[in-house]
C-alpha cells in the first residue's frame, strides 16, 4: 500500500470532526494549558500559505502539550466586524453579514484541510448577537466605573456618587477630565440631574466628549492613528483630515502606570515590550500655567525641563487648541485660519514625522511668564499636537532643537540659560552647568533648581510637579454600520445606559450602508429606532478592537447565556499561557486587551492582572516571485518573444511577473503561460537546454505580483502534513522567510520514507515485535530528546531536520521494530498528525488515541557512547581512525596499537618513543 495523503487526511479530518477528538472539558484532573491564536478577520481572499504559519506553530505546541499530559484549550473564532465587509456592502447593497458568513465558511474549510486540533465547539464570532451582548455589557460596566487613584483600581460610579453625597468633591483622587468642579455636599444635591450627569461624565471610564479625530470622508468614519498611513487611510488609501467631533472614548490613560508595570511580569518579545513602553511614554516633569489676562484664563503646559523656564521666549499651541479662536487678533485672523486649514489635512503621524518643515502662525496675543510676568508671544504650529499633553508647549529655543529652528526661522529670541551652553549653531540641552539669565535660580545646579522652581510655582498657584504619559485615551466609536451598537440613549443631550436585561441591543436594518444625507452615521437610516419609542440611540458603533479586547474569556465558556464566562471557567483557565500572532498589534489590540483585562479584574470578575503570559510574534512568509523576460524591439516596445534567464543579457528585455503556480523549480510551463494572458497565446521562447528558466525575487505575497500560493493547491498535491512540516522547516518561527516551493519535494519524500518504515518492499504493512538493537534505540532517543527540547523553546525548524536525520538512520538500519516506530510517530504527531494517526491505527491501537498518548520518556543511557573512533596520528600527522572501547586505559590501548597491522605499516619498523593518549579524543604516536 502506497502513501496516499489525500485519502488519509480526509479520513482523519472526518474522524476528528465526528468524534470531537479535541473537545476540551473545563473540569479535569490534568494541569491546564491555554494556547491561543490571534483570531483572523475573515476576508474574501481566504488564506494564502503565509497566513497559517502561526496557526501551525500553535497547533504543534497544543498537540505536544496534550501528549505531555495537559488539558489543553486551543480554540478558534473570527473577528467578524470589519470595514472591508461594510465597504463591499456599500458597493453591492448586500448585507455585511452575508459576505462575512461566506468568508468564514471559506476560512473554516481551509483550516480544516490543514488539520488543526481546534476545539470547534467553542467557536466564536464577534458579530453574532450572542457574543456582542457581552461586548456591550463590558462597555456598560466601563461607563458605570471611575478610576480611584487612592485604591489604584476602577470602582463603580455609585461609589463616587455616594462620596459626592456625603463629602462633596473633597478628598477625591481620580483619573478624570481637567475641568472637574469643586463642590460641597449641599451643592451636589442642589445640582440638577443634568448637571450631576455632566459632572459624572468627566469621571467615567467610557465617556463622551469633543475630541480631535482622524476623519475619513470617503469611508465615512473616524480612524485610529494606526489605521492612517502617510495621511491616507490604510484601507483604500483615502484622504484623512483632523476634525473635532463628539466622540466616545475609553480612559485607558487611567491604567498607564499599571500597563507599564505589567510589562515587567510577562514573557513577551523585547521589541514589542519596548514599543508599548514608548507608546505609553511616561514622563516625569511639571505642569505650568501661563496666565492670559485678556481672556481671564491660562495656558497650561507640561514640561520635563522645568529648569529651563527662564529660557522661554514664546508659547506654541496646537492649531486645534480650544483657545486659538479667542486668542487670534483681527489682523492675524486670515493667516491663522489658512494655517489651521492646511494643518487639518495632515495626520498626527505625518506631523510628528516631519521634522524638516518649519511652519507656524502668530496669534497676535501674548501670555504672561508665570514667574517674571513678562509678555510671551503665543504662536500656533503643527509640531504641537492637541492629543498630546495639554496641546501647548513652552518654547525654549536654547535647549530644544525644534524650538531653536522655529525661533531662527521666525526671528524670535533665543535666551541662553546655562554657563556651559553653546548655542551658536544649535540648541544645547545639557544639564551640566549652572544657570544664568534665570532669576532666582542663577548659580544653581539642575538638582537644586527643579525643587526650588516647583516650590515657587506652587506658591503662585501656577504650577506643580506632575507625571505625564504620551498615550492618549482611546477613541471608541466609528461612524459606520457593521459594528456593535453602543447600548446608550440620549436624554437632554446626555448619554444613559439601557437596562442590562435589554441586551443585546441589535443592529437595526437600514436601506443603505452609507451616512445619511445630513451626515449622520448609517444607523441614522434605521426607521423607528428609538429607545422606548422616545429617546435617540447612539448612532456610532463600536470600533473594530472592541470585540477582540476580551475574546479569550468567551472561549472559556462560549455558550453561557447569563455571564460572559462563568467564575468556575475563569478560575480554571485563568490567563492565556501561550499567545501567537503578529507584532503589528503591539499598540492596538494588545494594549486594549491588557486594559480591559485589568478593568475586569478590578470589578471582581477574575484575578489575573495580565491576559497573556507568553507571547510569540511569528515572522512573515514572503512571496517568491517569478519573472519572464520580454524582448524589446528597436523602438523599445514589447514583442511577443521571451528569453530564458541565462540568455537575457544578450537582448534588450523587460521583466514581467508571472504566476508562480505555473512555474516548477523555476522552470516555466510554456503551455500554461500561453493561457496565462490572452496576449501571450502566441508567445515565442528562446530556451536554454530546452527549458525556460524564470528569474526570482523575494517580495511581499500579493495578487498583483502573482506570487500568492494557495494552501489548498499545496495540500492537494503534497498533503497537509507536508505543508505543516514545510512551513516549520522554512526557518525560525519569529523570522521572516521567503516561500519557495522548490524545497517542498524533500519534505514530501521524508513522509514517504516514514511510511516505508512500516511497510515491506511490496507495500505490505510489516512491523516486528523483536527487541530493537542498541543503534535503533539510540536513534529513537536522540529524536525524543531533540523534539522535546526544540518544541519547549519553539525551535520547530530544527525538529524537522532532526526527524529527517532520524528516519534516514532507521532506514539504513532497516528498522521495523514496534518499540521504535510507535514512539517515533508519537513524537512526530504534533507536526504530521494525519500520517501518524493512520500508522497508529495500523499498529493496532485504538482509533484517535494517539492525540492523548503519553509522550515517550527519554532514557539517557541509550545515548551513552561505548566506543569511539580515535584519530590516530604519527608524529602529529593524522593517518587513520581506529574504533576502540571507551573504557580502555592507556596500557590496553598501547597493546592494541602495537598489534594493529595498519599502525605497524605506518611505523615502518621505527621504534616508538612515546604514545600520547587522551581518552575519547586523540592518539598520537611519536617515533
Amino acid at each position: 500500500m502506497e502513501y496516499n495523503h489525500l485519502s488519509i487526511e480526509q479520513k482523519w479530518q472526518k474522524f476528528w470532526a465526528d468524534h470531537q477528538t479535541f473537545k476540551t472539558e473545563t473540569a479535569s484532573d490534568k494541569p491546564k494549558y491555554y494556547v491561543l491564536d490571534m483570531f483572523p478577520y475573515p476576508s474574501g481572499a481566504g488564506l494564502h500559505v503565509g497566513h497559517p504559519l502561526g496557526y501551525i506553530a500553535s497547533d504543534i505546541f497544543s498537540r505536544y502539550k496534550r501528549l505531555k499530559g495537559f488539558n489543553v484549550l486551543h480554540p478558534m473564532g473570527y473577528d467578524s466586524f470589519g470595514l472591508p465587509a461594510e465597504q463591499y456592502a456599500i458597493q453591492t447593497g448586500q448585507h455585511p453579514a452575508i459576505t462575512t458568513e461566506a468568508n468564514i465558511n471559506r476560512y473554516r474549510e481551509q483550516m480544516d484541510n490543514i488539520g488543526f486540533s481546534y476545539d470547534w465547539s467553542r467557536e466564536i464570532r464577534t458579530s453574532e448577537p450572542e457574543y456582542y451582548h457581552w461586548t456591550q455589557w463590558i462597555f456598560m460596566k466601563l461607563f458605570d466605573a471611575w478610576y480611584n487613584k487612592t485604591s489604584d483600581k476602577a470602582e463603580t460610579i455609585q461609589a463616587l456618587i455616594q462620596h459626592f453625597e456625603s463629602q462633596g468633591s473633597a478628598g477625591i483622587q481620580a483619573e478624570a477630565d481637567d475641568d472637574i468642579r469643586e463642590f460641597t455636599t449641599a451643592e451636589w444635591k442642589d445640582f440638577s440631574e443634568k448637571e450631576q450627569q455632566e459632572e459624572l461624565l468627566k469621571y467615567r471610564l467610557a465617556y463622551l466628549r469633543e475630541s480631535t479625530v482622524n476623519w475619513c470622508a470617503a469611508l465615512g468614519t473616524v480612524l485610529a492613528n494606526d489605521e492612517v498611513i502617510n495621511g491616507v487611510s490604510e484601507r483604500g488609501g483615502f484622504p484623512v483630515e483632523q476634525k473635532k467631533m463628539m466622540q466616545w472614548s475609553m480612559r485607558i490613560t487611567a491604567y498607564a502606570d499599571r500597563l507599564l508595570r505589567g510589562l515587567e511580569t510577562i514573557d513577551w518579545p523585547e521589541p514589542l515590550v519596548e514599543m508599548q513602553r514608548n507608546w505609553i511614554g511616561k514622563s516625569v516633569g511639571a505642569s505650568v500655567k501661563f496666565p492670559v489676562p485678556q481672556l481671564n484664563s491660562e495656558i497650561e503646559v507640561f514640561t520635563t525641563r522645568l529648569d529651563t523656564i527662564f529660557g522661554v521666549s514664546f508659547v506654541v499651541l496646537a492649531p486645534e487648541h480650544e483657545l486659538v479662536d479667542a486668542l487670534t487678533t483681527a489682523d492675524q485672523k486670515a493667516q491663522v485660519e489658512a494655517y489651521i486649514d492646511k494643518t487639518s489635512k495632515k495626520s498626527e503621524l505625518d506631523r510628528m514625522a516631519d521634522t524638516k518643515t518649519v511652519s507656524g502662525a502668530f496669534t497676535g496675543s501674548y501670555a504672561k511668564h508665570p514667574i517674571t510676568g513678562e509678555d510671551v508671544q503665543i504662536w500656533i504650529a503643527d509640531y504641537v499636537l492637541a492629543s498630546y499633553g495639554t496641546g501647548a508647549v513652552m518654547a525654549v529655543p536654547s535647549g530644544d532643537q525644534r524650538d531653536y529652528v522655529f525661533a531662527k526661522h521666525f526671528g524670535l529670541p533665543i535666551i541662553p540659560i546655562s554657563d556651559t551652553q553653546d548655542i551658536s549653531e544649535a540648541a544645547d540641552p545639557n544639564k551640566d552647568g549652572k544657570y544664568i539669565n534665570s532669576d532666582f535660580i542663577n548659580g544653581m545646579t539642575y538638582q537644586e533648581a527643579v525643587p526650588a522652581l516647583v516650590e515657587r510655582l506652587e506658591s503662585l498657584k501656577l504650577g506643580k510637579a506632575k507625571v505625564n504619559f504620551r498615550m492618549r485615551d482611546a477613541i471608541f466609536g466609528r461612524q459606520r454600520y457593521w459594528g456593535e451598537p453602543v447600548p446608550v440613549y440620549f436624554k437632554e443631550g446626555l448619554p444613559y445606559l439601557i437596562k442590562e436585561e435589554e441586551l443585546p441591543l441589535l443592529l437595526p436594518e437600514v436601506d443603505k450602508y452609507l451616512p445619511t444625507e445630513s451626515g449622520e452615521p448609517p444607523l441614522g437610516r434605521a426607521e423607528d429606532w428609538k429607545y422606548q419609542d422616545e429617546y435617540e440611540y447612539e448612532l456610532s458603533t463600536m470600533p473594530g478592537w472592541a470585540g477582540s479586547s476580551w475574546y479569550w474569556f468567551r472561549y472559556m465558556d462560549p455558550k453561557n447565556k447569563t455571564q460572559f464566562a462563568s467564575s468556575e471557567a475563569v478560575d480554571y483557565w485563568k490567563a492565556v499561557d501561550l499567545y501567537i500572532g503578529g507584532s503589528e498589534h503591539a499598540t492596538g489590540h494588545l494594549l486594549y486587551s491588557r486594559f480591559w483585562n485589568k478593568f475586569l479584574k478590578d470589578i471582581g470578575y477574575h484575578n489575573e492582572e495580565e491576559p497573556f503570559k507568553k507571547l510569540i510574534n511569528q515572522g512573515m512568509i514572503q512571496g517568491r516571485s517569478n519573472f519572464v523576460y520580454r524582448i524589446l524591439d528597436a523602438e523599445g516596445r514589447g514583442t511577443n518573444k521571451f528569453v530564458s534567464l541565462g540568455l537575457k543579457n544578450d537582448y534588450p528585455t523587460i521583466p514581467l511577473h508571472v504566476d508562480v503556480n505555473i512555474v516548477h523549480n523555476d522552470v516555466l510551463d510554456l503551455e500554461k503561460f500561453k493561457s496565462f494572458r490572452p496576449d501571450f497565446a502566441n508567445a515565442e521562447f528562446i530556451l536554454e537546454n530546452g527549458k525556460y528558466i524564470c528569474g526570482t525575487e523575494v517580495e511581499k505575497m500579493s495578487k498583483s505580483k502573482f506570487n500568492v500560493v494557495n494552501p489548498d493547491d499545496i495540500i492537494s498535491q503534497y498533503g497537509a502534513d507536508t505543508l505543516r512540516l514545510y512551513e516549520m522547516f522554512l526557518g525560525p518561527l519569529e523570522q521572516a522567510k521567503p516561500w519557495n516551493t522548490n524545497g517542498i519535494e524533500g519534505v514530501y519524500k521524508f513522509l514517504r520514507k516514514v511510511w516505508r518504515l512500516f511497510h515491506d518492499a511490496e507495500g505490505n504493512f510489516l512491523v516486528s515485535d523483536d527487541e530493537p538493537s542498541k543503534a535503533e534505540y539510540k536513534a529513537l532517543h536522540k529524536i525524543i530528546k531533540k523534539v522535546e527540547e526544540d518544541i519547549e523553546r519553539f525551535s520547530f525548524n530544527t525538529s524537522v531536520s532532526a526527524f529527517m536525520i532520524c528516519v534516514n538512520e532507521l532506514t539504513d538500519l532497516k528498522c521495523n521494530k514496534r518499540k521504535i516506530l510507535q514512539d517515533l510517530i508519537i513524537c512526530l504527531e504534533p507536526y504530521a498528525p494525519h500520517i501518524t494517526e493512520e500508522l497508529w491505527s495500523l499498529l493496532g491501537n485504538e482509533l484517535g488515541t494517539i492525540s492523548y498518548a503519553p509522550y515517550p520518556v527519554f532514557n539517557p543511557e541509550y545515548l551513552v557512547e561505548s566506543e569511539f573512533a580515535y584519530p590516530v596520528s604519527i608524529n602529529g600527522k593524522m593517518r587513520m581512525n581506529l574504533p576502540l572501547a571507551l573504557d580502555l586505559d592507556q596500557k590496553a590501548v598501547e597493546a592494541i596499537l602495537m598489534e594493529n597491522q595498519d599502525v605497524q605499516k605506518y611505523l615502518d619498523g621505527k621504534p616508538v618513543k612515546k604514545i600520547i593518549f587522551v581518552k575519547g579524543k586523540i592518539i598520537n604516536i611519536v617515533i
